[in-house]
């Protein structure tokens, strides 16, 4: 079942004219954490910002001049979309993209500044992605799959054919899933040049449907739940895509948001790279320690970048907490001069440092003379917060952690 390798050295041909081939760097910082040899291939410096351009291109660049002048239309709200638009773009062909009303206000003016026309409507993705058949039925025009089509999935399989070149002694592949385009094209091409190569795929907890099917032995839906890691926030394998994947791929790792958040923040922090939730959840498997010890050479693909500066800072306060790096301590002290200056010198002692203060005296649960402390503090890590709360306790302080 798997795509053919001749197809993905033809789709390599036809993207010629318009990829990158992005480069694959050696991570010292998580080569270090993980003990084993971190290549990132990075693809979140791709035109468009992601991967996808690689299928969305492949395919639109095969249909008959017939179906080109038709134009091409896609339910997506993020990297799909701008995948489809730019090759769209590229191949002076009509785009109509659709996506969800709240879509990203940023996403929706990428997509349009490659020249689609964007359309929003539904309130879930299911229903844009209903809406945009009802669209490309009335407007005679071609849908573009996001994963479940051979011609994506040749697409995405290029990647497969650059790392092998990139790193001849690679020994395993780890890769973000969401419908599996990316996981069955890579897997089809990096098994068919070295079938010895470990190819594991990561989802996020909260749409984890390839795991699932995996342990049913059958592809199986589920009902997914939001996540950071929206980008492959699916709750169905592809068809075709679970075909591949279930003879070709070694296993599925499962990881939460609060790793895919230290993911991001690490890449972001010690490794200067902007990283989407979907891209992180690969770096977040090896770091949560899924990957066998035998995987000595390894290549994580770094799917995409495309991530919206206001999440993008959410996401970095929610990693710093779950990394120990960000807490909030909350107390109540007697309502006299002099309280809260001692209250502050155990952050000094501990070399915690303040980061905001907030001092209450009317809530509910206060007795007359008290105020309520609440103290957001920059720790090292998890066993620096575990000082505080020991000096805390021992200083007779009753205190909550937020």
């Amino acid at each position: 079942m798997a795509i053919p390798i001749h197809e993905i050295y033809e789709a390599q041909k036809t993207l010629a004219c318009v990829l990158e081939n992005t480069p694959l760097i050696y991570s010292h910082t998580i080569s270090r954490m993980t003990q084993h040899n971190i290549y990132f291939k990075l693809e979140n410096l791709q035109r468009t910002g992601s991967f996808k351009l690689r299928g969305a291109y492949n395919k639109i660049a095969h249909l008959s001049d017939e179906k080109k002048q038709a134009g091409v239309i896609a339910a997506s709200a993020g990297n799909h979309a701008q995948g489809v638009a730019y090759a769209a773009r590229e191949l002076g062909i009509p785009c109509m993209i659709v996506m969800p009303e709240g879509a990203a206000l940023s996403k929706i003016e990428a997509t349009k500044g490659y020249g689609a026309e964007v359309v929003l409507t539904g309130e879930t993705f299911d229903q844009t992605y209903q809406n945009a058949l009802l669209l490309q039925q009335q407007n005679q025009m071609t849908f573009i799959h996001p994963f479940d089509d051979p011609l994506v999935m040749a697409g995405q399989g290029t990647l497969g054919l650059e790392l092998y070149k990139q790193l001849p002694i690679l020994d395993a592949i780890v890769l973000p899933v969401g419908g599996g385009g990316l996981l069955a094209g890579v897997a089809s091409a990096i098994k068919a040049l070295k079938p010895d190569v470990f190819v594991y795929g990561v989802e996020a907890a909260g749409a984890a449907c390839f795991r699932r099917s995996f342990d049913v032995g059958q592809r199986t839906d589920i009902t997914s739940t939001p996540t950071i890691a929206d980008g492959i926030a699916v709750g169905s394998p592809g068809h075709l895509t679970w075909e591949i994947a279930s003879e070709l791929v070694n296993d599925i790792f499962v990881v939460s948001d609060e790793d895919i958040a230290r993911a991001m923040v690490i890449l972001l922090e010690r490794s200067k790279i902007v990283s989407e939730g979907a891209s992180a959840a690969a770096v977040a498997a090896l770091l949560t320690g899924q990957l066998p010890a035998h995987a000595k050479n390894v290549a994580v693909i770094l799917s995409g970048g495309n991530v919206d500066v206001s999440l993008l800072s959410r996401t970095i306060e929610h990693g710093l907490v779950a990394a120990g790096r960000r807490v909030r301590f909350v107390t109540t002290l007697p309502d006299r001069p002099g309280a809260l200056v001692h209250l502050l010198e155990v952050m000094a002692f501990a070399h915690a440092n303040v980061v905001s203060i907030e001092h209450h005296r009317l809530a509910q649960s206060l007795g007359l003379g008290f105020v309520e402390i609440q103290l957001e503090v920059e720790t090292r890590d998890h066993s620096h917060i575990a000082l505080l709360c020991d000096r805390f306790t021992a200083l007779g302080y009753d205190y909550t952690i937020h």
